[in-house]
Formats: C-alpha cells, sequence, structure tokens
C-alpha cells in the first residue's frame, strides 16, 4: 500500500508548494503594483508642485514687467527670467528621472526577489553553488 500513497503524497505535496508559488507570486505582483501606484502619485504631486512655483514665478515676472521705466530693464528682467526658467527646467528634469529611475528599482523588487527565489529553488544543487 505504500508503493501507492507515496507518489499520492508526493504529488499533494508538490501541488502545495505550486499553490504556495503561486501566491507569493501574486503578492509580489500586487506589492509591485502599490508601489508603482504610489511611486506615480508622488511624481505627479512633485510635477504638479514645480508647475505651481514656475506659474508663481511668471505672474511675478509679469507683475515687474509692469513696473519696468525703459526697453533695457525690460531686456534684463526678461533675460533674467529665460535663465532662471531654463535652470529650473534642468534642475527639475534631473530630480524627475532621478525619482523615476528609483520608482522603477522599487517596482522591480518584489518581483526580483521572487525570480531569485524560484531560481534558487529550481536550481540544480551544482548550480546554487
Amino acid at each position: 500500500m505504500n508503493n501507492v500513497t507515496k507518489p499520492i503524497s508526493n504529488a499533494m505535496s508538490l501541488g502545495a508548494g505550486s499553490v504556495e508559488a503561486i501566491k507569493g507570486n501574486v503578492e509580489a505582483i500586487m506589492a509591485s503594483s502599490h508601489i508603482w501606484s504610489s511611486g506615480c502619485q508622488a511624481i505627479g504631486q512633485t510635477i504638479a508642485a514645480s508647475a505651481q512655483a514656475q506659474l508663481d514665478r511668471n505672474l511675478s515676472t509679469w507683475k515687474a514687467m509692469t513696473g519696468v521705466k525703459s526697453v533695457k530693464e525690460a531686456m534684463d528682467l526678461q533675460t533674467s527670467f529665460a535663465r532662471s526658467s531654463v535652470e529650473t527646467v534642468v534642475t527639475e528634469t534631473g530630480k524627475l528621472a532621478d525619482a523615476s529611475m528609483k520608482l522603477a528599482e522599487q517596482t522591480m523588487a518584489p518581483i526580483t526577489a521572487r525570480m531569485t527565489l524560484a531560481v534558487e529553488k529550481f536550481s540544480p544543487p551544482s548550480v546554487q553553488g
């Protein structure tokens, strides 16, 4: 009778292991999705804040333009505004690129961990060492 029950027991154990592996994979995907959505929300808030700050600078410049006394003063003000706008764009773009790369790494971490676990679990012993 042991010859019959042993294969059945092995199959049930393999099935339970598969269910646990699938459950872990789904949990990793859910964790990645949560990280992605939270990160996108944070990046969106950063972009909105940057846009609001730029709008405030635009309004300040236009208000200052209404009080200029000469063309030279207007040109100096416009040049200063253009320079600061370009510097801001370069700085904000760098921050956005860094945040995007960090988000991509964080998003992939749970999935990478699951892949590493699967490779370790299913690799022959000679490959693991």
